[in-house]
Formats: structure tokens, sequence, C-alpha cells
């Protein structure tokens, strides 16, 4: 049950059957809200169009309306117009003025003359677009109408020929409580908390692919060799469960080719030795020359093979080290045997940081020589990485250069030879496994140097780049850095 509801299936059902059922009931409460309010206008209008008939042909007041004459004294208030001023008027009192013809063909002059007090508001009497073609009746309709837009406990005051001035309230057509409850507000909320499951929702699986498919581009980053945790919805995990095995079966298959290799290498051996010892017996010295470089060749082409295979295996332990100190023995290692190789790095290293909010430019602040850079990496893997750059310059060029910069995400090691002829794009290309130079006859090795060190940067999660430099080509090797 549990992993049917996890289903991305099941998932994308349940989300698509509440969106609809989201959608009908904000559609509902908007609907009966704006069907209730609708009936509440069209009571008032029917109600004001009845007190007309009241007040001009002496029918019966609708039900809702009641009527109460003003007392004697409040009369010559009323006929001066002094309607805020009346015996048990709320206060503050706000008068609203309007007047309806009874024929408006007719010269007579005969008028409904209506007076609205109110404690909130002077109602927007004019926003009716009163006009003579307008039938009276309708018009004191409207008028009713739009007191009930209002929640406001107006009393209305009217004036009939012959007839002195009446009081008429309707507490339930006009007044807050005669509202009807209004849904409307609720129907938004309710559709954006909808939305907001829903997208939450979403965004919460697109997650679980975004992680997985990051993990997935740092595969060969140090700390990686182990399976993914399979999370998520079912098919997610079903997608990293098979690339846990599918990975497994391709390391397995790489170290069968190790093994493989490895008892070549063991094998090739004995036999190569005996080559050794019978090509030791020709006098000629030019034919036992080549007899044994071929040997050597043989054997060489084995071993760099092997140690390519072993690099993509990363079967060494990866630890906190010091990039500065690692570089500074490998140099000082050429150094010992008399190799042009040095370490260019006698100005502070330049550390580039992050990018502000505040700030278009990116800080920069100067390391010491005797602080570090540290990184995780496997030291031997970089040691042979920093070899073979530095044997590519040394079999190219005349000397090897090494400098050591780093920013707030990676750290370079750049290493330029002196004079090589190589170009940068013809060393991007001699990345393939057993590409080798114009000049590479002269020289030994078996093209597998810097794709073993390409291999190795790309576990670092790093890169291998060639650009021209000031005297040379120069290699630069990115490793990422904590």
């Amino acid at each position: 049950m549990i992993t049917t509801l996890q289903s991305l299936r099941f998932i994308g059902v349940s989300l698509v059957v509440l969106a609809f059922l989201s959608g009908a009931a904000a559609i509902g409460l908007w609907t009966v809200s704006n069907h209730a309010w609708n009936n509440h206008i069209t009571a008032a209008r029917h109600a004001g169009k009845t007190l007309f008939d009241a007040l001009a042909h002496n029918a019966d007041l609708p039900a809702e309306v009641t009527a109460t004459a003003l007392p004697q004294a409040d009369l010559p208030k009323a006929m001066a117009g002094q309607f805020e001023r009346l015996s048990n008027m709320p206060r503050p009192a706000l008068v609203t003025n309007f007047s309806v013809s009874l024929d408006p063909n007719a010269l007579s002059g005969a008028q409904i003359k209506f007076a609205i007090v109110s404690p909130d508001l002077r109602y927007p009497i004019s926003e009716l677009a009163l006009r003579d073609s307008r039938a009276a009746r309708d018009t004191v309709g409207e008028v009713i109408a739009l007191l009930a837009n209002y929640c406001s406990p107006a009393i209305v005051l009217a004036l009939a020929p012959g007839k002195d001035w009446t009081r008429f309230e309707a507490p339930s057509l006009w007044h807050c409580p005669a509202n009807p409850k209004d849904y409307r507000l609720l129907a938004v909320l309710f559709a954006c908390a909808s939305l907001a499951i829903l997208a939450g929702a979403i965004l919460n699986i697109a997650q679980h692919f975004s992680q997985f498919a990051g993990k997935l581009g740092s595969q060969r980053r140090l700390g990686t060799a182990e399976a993914f945790e399979p999370t998520g919805t079912t098919e997610l995990k079903e997608i990293i469960s098979a690339f846990n095995a599918y990975r497994e079966n391709e390391r397995h298959h790489l170290a069968e080719r190790a093994l493989v290799l490895s008892g070549v290498s063991h094998d090739l051996g004995t036999p190569a030795t005996r080559l050794r010892l019978r090509a030791a017996l020709i006098e000629d010295p030019e034919l036992r020359g080549k007899f044994e470089a071929d040997i050597d060749q043989m054997t060489g082409i084995i071993e760099s093979v092997l140690t390519y295979t072993r690099a993509e295996l990363s079967t060494e332990a990866p630890r906190q080290m010091s990039l500065r100190s690692l570089v500074e023995a490998v140099v000082a290692d050429y150094a010992d045997v008399g190799r042009p190789v040095s370490f260019g790095d006698s100005q502070p290293l330049v550390v580039e940081g992050g990018q502000s909010i505040f700030m278009s430019r990116r800080g920069q602040s100067a390391l010491r020589e005797d602080e570090k850079v540290v990184i995780k990496g496997r030291p031997i893997a970089l040691h042979r990485a920093l070899s073979n750059l530095i044997d590519n310059a040394l079999k190219y060029g005349r000397r090897a250069v090494l400098r050591l910069e780093t920013d707030a995400d990676m750290a370079h090691v750049f290493v330029e030879d002196e004079g090589g002829d190589t170009s940068a794009i013809d060393l991007q290309t001699l990345s393939a496994p057993f590409e080798r130079g114009e000049n590479a006859a002269a020289t030994q090795g078996f093209g597998m140097g810097l794709t073993i060190t390409s291999a190795i940067a790309l576990e670092h999660g790093g890169t291998l780049t060639f650009e021209r430099g000031k005297s040379g080509t120069v290699a630069r090797l990115s490793l990422k850095r904590g």
C-alpha cells in the first residue's frame, strides 16, 4: 500500500483529481455566493418598486419594510430639510437626497421626495444615472438595491404628495445582518491553497529528480563510488536501483579487464625476460638494441593500459591533503635528479571569492606562502597526473615550470613548457588514448599519459585543458576544492 502511495502514477492521478475537486469547490463557492447575492439585490429592488407603489398609489408596503410617521415636532425640521436634527436619528447623520417625478410627461411637477440618513456614508445616487426617461418606480427600486449593496443601518424618509414625511426601515433588506454569506474570498483562498499544495507536490517530485541528476552528473567525483540511495517516488527508486546495478556491473567488468591485463602483464614477464637474455646473445649491437626496444615497448603498452584502467577504477581512498605540498614534493623529486623542473609560484596566491549581491566585482584575498591549499583527493593518482604533465612538458619542451592558483571553488595547477612546438589544440587532441605528437618518434611513451591525467582530473571534479603561454604551451589541471 505504501509503495502504491509513492508511485508517480498514483500521485499524478491524485493531483489531477485534487485539482479538479479544488476547482469545482472554488467554482461552487463562488457560484453559491453570487446566486445568494443576486437574490438579495433582486429582493431589495422588488421591495423598492413596491415601496414606490405604496407611496404613489396607496398600495400595500412590502413585508420587509415598516413605516413610522414622524412626530409632529419633527415635521417642521423635515420640511426645512434638517433631517440630521430629527429625533431618533443616527449620529453622525449623513443625508442623501433625491426625488422622482410621478408623471414625467405632465406639467404638474408632482414628486416624491426621499432622504436617506446613514451614520456611515452618503450614497452615490448619481452613479445610478437618474434620468427622466427612467420610470420612477424603477428608480426607487434601484436606489433600494443600492442600499442593499452597502452594510449600513440606513433610515429612509419619504414625502409623497398630500402626505406627511414618513420614516421607513427594513433591517432585513439593507442592514448588515441582511447581507448573505459571501464565500467568494474563501473560494479564492481555497483555490490559492490548492494551487500551493499542487505546486509544492510537483516541485517536491521534481526536486528528487534534480537531486539525482546532480549526483549523477558528479558520479565520477570523489566520494561517489558508493551506490546511490533510492529515494523519492517508486519510479525514481527503480531508476536509481537500475543505475546502481548498471554501474556495479560496469565496475565489475572494468575490474575483470584490469585483472586480465594484470595477468597478461605478469605472464609476459617471464617470456620477456627470456627474450632479453636471448637478445643479449646477439652479437650485432644495432639489432640487439632494436630487439630490446621492441620488448620494452610491448611491456610498456600493457603497463600503460593497466595504469589507465586502475585510474578508472579509483581504488585509492581519498583524503584531505595540501595541494601545494604535493606540487612542491613532485618538483623536488625531479630537481633531485637534475631535471629542469621548477615551482614558479613566487608571488602570493590570489584567491578569488564568490560574487556578492551588493557588488558586481568578485572579492579577492592573498594567501601567504605558508598557507596551504587543501583539497580532498587521491595523492598517488594526483602525483601520477602531475608527473605525466611534467614528463609531457619535458618531452616536447626544454623545461617545465609549475605554478598554483586557486579560487573559491577550484584549485588550478599550471604546467608550462618552454619552446614546445605542439599547440594547445594538438595537446587537447592528444588526450585521447594512444595519440602521440608529430615529434613523438624521438621520445619515449605510449600515448596514455594525458589520457590518464584527464581521467584523474575528471574523478576529482575538474578538467584538463591546454592554452598558449608566454614561452610555450600551458597545461591547466583544475581540481575541485573541499
